[in-house]
């Protein structure tokens, strides 16, 4: 008989694979509340059944722990279906005729505002499938909707290829107009570029800008609907859906929440509508701050960004880091508190001697930094000589090509790591590019598999691009780029039980808890993932397909395929 009554579900005739210290797969998995209560053999499970236990019999199929991402962006993912989509766009023709018919849907004077021409999710060289091989102008558009003023956004350049610096948008006349745009307004940055016609010099309505993030949309063209609290909300309903439905349970958001989207999360939090545990960092606005010193904002944070504040739904702890900011960046922050598409505040940045006095305070109230650059490494060092944080887990994400040195000074410094596989594996810029073939100072591109062997904790992460941890699992496995190829140095390559660790425990790492998360064993959250297909035994180019058939997040259901 069960010790302490019934479990109120069952997983059974399955392949638990557990990510215990054992390694151990079992067949089955009892549920109490929202931890889990036993694991082992059908027998052993169903012994703790009661009448009103729930009992799934998962026929064979693979249940991990469900997938902590150590660097999501997910309220990125559900913001890519509120502007209509220009995907299969093969012409100008085609285009003016998908913004016709928006324009005849829209009210005389609406705006009319599209996503990027190209196919997502990437947008690459969206001119390639456009037959003339050119743009459209403000006249093309002006054709069929002269009354409403219409807008094609840029894409958000990571989604691309960070390092890609051709962001082009496009405006009709009478969105010129109605943000005063003519032939003598000034770019509002250096990475901008108003196109003119060599013949006028009026704008054609064509904007490039050499920058990842757009500037154009949050300056001068800041009066285009963006997204509202109620859009977010929405957006961030979706975006659980869609991590849910490949098994992510947990988020980790490094890179720094503004207000508006931490208003989103509580806003479904309230609702008791999260269905991913995610842990948020702050992003602070130093220029909307006055730049004043960070030191004094930081001891009136500390009550909340030291401890965190919020359950195991929705906490928000630590603070971003970052160098800068730049003239792009700073006008961007013109908009502020809107963010668009970045969702952290475009004035995080500080210079590198703020940022060694901010973060030693920082150090010093026990706050804990999060950073995408590895050039941090160097600043935490400085830190850790004045007040030690070998033990405090600072981190360093969007981590691509390590020296053997770096590596030893991330392990000494006890600091967590998020490596990213999409843009430094999936998609490098040159196809024949060869981790083996640099010189060695120049360290090995994604060396996961040194970082293990050196006892360096690094979790899996997708970035939003796409959201799917599969496939950063199957990157760290195959190690090929998008062409095929496979990435240089062979040896880097994690097996797959060590990318699947990665991918759960990895994450719970970022904050102290792989022992409540990561696993399928007694007394641990019962957050699981039954699965399309078994990732220890699949075909190689499978794993990145692997997608939910039900994710459990706290003993409930969250997500069936059905």
């Amino acid at each position: 008989m069960p010790r302490h009554g019934p479990v109120d579900l069952v997983l059974r005739s399955g392949k638990v694979i557990t990510l215990d210290e054992n390694s151990s797969v079992c067949t089955a998995v009892g549920i109490e509340g929202d931890r889990i209560r036993v694991v082992g053999g059908d027998d052993e499970v169903l012994a703790h059944v009661g009448a009103a236990t729930r009992i799934v019999d998962l026929a064979g199929r693979a249940v991990i722990p469900g997938l902590i991402d150590a660097h999501a962006h997910l309220d990125r993912e559900g913001l890519k279906g509120i502007f209509p989509s220009l995907s299969g766009v093969r012409s100008i023709d085609d285009l003016l005729q998908r913004v016709a018919a928006l324009a005849r849907g829209a009210g005389r004077g609406e705006w009319v505002v599209t996503m990027p021409l190209g196919e997502p999710p990437f947008y690459e060289d969206p001119l390639a499938a456009i037959a003339e091989g050119r743009y459209p102008t403000r006249h093309d558009l002006d054709r069929v909707a002269p009354d409403n003023p219409v807008y094609i956004r840029p894409v958000w350049g990571y989604w691309r290829d960070g390092r890609q610096d051709r962001l082009v948008s496009i405006a009709n006349s009478r969105a010129l107009a109605v943000a005063g745009i003519g032939r003598d307004t000034p770019a509002p940055s250096p990475g901008v570029t108003i196109e003119k016609d060599s013949a006028t010099g009026e704008p054609t309505g064509v904007f490039v800008e050499a920058t990842a993030m757009p500037i154009v949309e949050l300056t001068l063209l800041s009066m285009i609907p963006g997204f509202s609290h109620a859009c977010r909300v929405a957006a961030l309903e979706r975006s659980l859906t869609a991590y849910n439905s490949t098994g992510t349970t947990g988020i980790f958001e490094g890179h720094g929440v503004s207000a508006e989207v931490l208003r989103a999360y509580k806003t479904l939090h309230a609702r008791k509508a999260l269905s991913v545990r995610a842990r948020l960092v702050h992003s602070p606005a130093w220029q909307a701050l006055g730049n004043a010193d960070p030191a004094g904002f930081l001891a009136g944070w500390a009550g909340w960004l030291a401890r965190g504040l919020g359950d195991s739904f929705l906490r928000v702890e630590g603070l971003y880091a970052e160098f800068g900011p730049s003239a792009d960046l700073l006008a961007c922050a013109r908009a502020h508190p809107y963010t668009g598409w970045a969702g952290f505040y475009y004035d995080c940045g500080l210079p590198r001697d703020r940022q060694v006095a901010a973060l030693t305070a920082a150090a010093r109230l026990g706050i804990r930094p999060s950073t995408i650059s590895i050039g941090f490494l160097d600043i935490y060092e400085a830190v850790n000589k004045v007040v030690p944080i070998a033990d405090r887990r600072w981190v360093i994400q969007h981590v691509g090509r390590l020296t053997s040195d770096q590596i030893a000074r991330i392990r000494d410094l006890g600091l967590v790591i998020s490596p990213l596989s999409i843009s430094n594996i999936y998609k490098r810029r040159e196809s024949g590019e060869s981790g083996a073939a640099r010189p060695p100072g120049d360290g090995r591109l994604m060396p996961l598999k040194s970082l293990l062997r050196a006892g360096v904790r690094f979790g899996l992460a997708t970035d939003n691009l796409p959201p799917s941890l599969f496939h950063a699992i199957w990157h760290a496995v195959a190690r090929r780029d998008r062409h095929g190829n496979r990435v240089e140095p062979d040896e880097e390559r994690l097996s797959r039980e060590e990318a699947l660790r990665a991918a759960t425990r990895g994450g719970a790492c970022f904050t102290f808890e792989e022992g409540e998360r990561g696993r399928i064993a007694p007394g641990f959250l019962a957050d699981l993932a039954v699965l399309s297909h078994d990732p220890l035994t699949c075909d190689e180019d499978v794993l990145k397909d692997i997608v939910a058939q039900m994710t459990i997040v706290g003993g409930e259901c969250v997500y069936d395929r059905g």
